[in-house]
């Protein structure tokens, strides 16, 4: 059994997109300018947001942190989204989601620039990806590619179950798993909250990506053995032993399943920080298609 190691990997990312942007320093380029808008004080998203900003500094982009009050308006986020759209000096900006309730998330989604929508959640953007052509990658499931790519797992004729069909992570894994070309050439079966006996449909999979986000669902029982094993999931669950009151458990039963499994992502630091490591990617790739035009 082999960890996929997102914290590895994810450095290892880091340090080529540093590598990159001190090329663009010594030819007097500009360098990319990641933006991010956060509405209200979730935690879970300050932390998230936090993360992100350090990791522009680690590779040596520029970034901007905007901060709004959960009582803004969706008239007031959408003239703020409308003005990083114009502003030439960002490459790429990103909304944090979730969004109060008196804001429309598809609304403000739509009106995110497609060449700076570096989440790759624009209807355009999840369009040419589902067409197979060169767009910004959701950055989970460009993530999980990256990982099955330099780990060298083989997705060739294989059958690839995603339980999840989120937007952001379930859908595009099942377009992507079903692509041509590596990662992909898989046979997809997407699975869900009402799918019937979804143990039967698991146990024939030679790659599963859990993405529902119910700690410990994917149980030994319901995996063959040498399966590849992705775990989206991240719940924090209460725990009394932790100083922090809680641990952090992801979508499958880690301690039975790993013996089972060829590969699998631990949680934390499976794919979590493949996620940041790859928003940064799309935004060097929007700095680089900005140069081009």
């Amino acid at each position: 059994m082999e960890i996929l190691d997102g914290k590895k990997i994810s450095n290892d990312i880091k340090n080529e997109i540093s590598a990159e942007v001190e090329k663009m320093k010594a030819n007097g380029e500009k360098v990319p300018h990641l933006a991010a808008i956060i509405v209200g004080n979730d935690g879970a998203s300050l932390t998230y947001v936090g993360s992100k900003v350090k990791a522009c500094e680690r590779v040596g982009f520029e970034s901007t942190l905007v901060k709004m009050p959960d009582t803004t308006s969706e008239l007031e986020l959408l003239k703020k989204i409308k003005e990083l759209n114009e502003d030439d000096n960002i490459d790429g900006f990103i909304v944090q989601l979730p969004l109060p309730r008196q804001i429309d998330t598809q609304k403000v989604l739509l009106t995110v620039d497609p060449s700076k929508d570096v989440d790759g959640f624009h209807p355009e953007n999840f369009g040419k990806m589902a067409l197979d052509m060169s767009t910004f990658i959701p950055a989970t499931p460009f993530g999980i590619l990256e990982l099955l790519q330099r780990y060298n797992v083989d997705t060739k004729g294989k059958h690839t179950v995603v339980i999840g069909r989120s937007h952001i992570v379930g859908r595009p894994m099942s377009i992507l798993m079903s692509r041509k070309g590596w990662p992909g050439n898989s046979t997809v079966t997407l699975t869900h909250s009402n799918t019937k006996n979804i143990a039967q449909i698991t146990t024939q999979a030679d790659i599963i990506i859990s993405a529902l986000g119910v700690p410990n669902f994917l149980k030994a029982e319901m995996v063959k053995d040498e399966a590849v094993i992705i775990d989206v999931g991240i719940t924090r669950v209460e725990d009394a032993d932790s100083p922090k009151g809680y641990k952090i458990t992801g979508d499958v039963d880690f301690e039975n399943v790993s013996k089972k499994a060829s590969f699998i992502t631990p949680v934390p630091g499976g794919v979590g920080p493949m996620t940041i490591a790859m928003l940064l990617k799309n935004t060097l790739l929007a700095r680089e298609q900005r140069r081009g035009h």
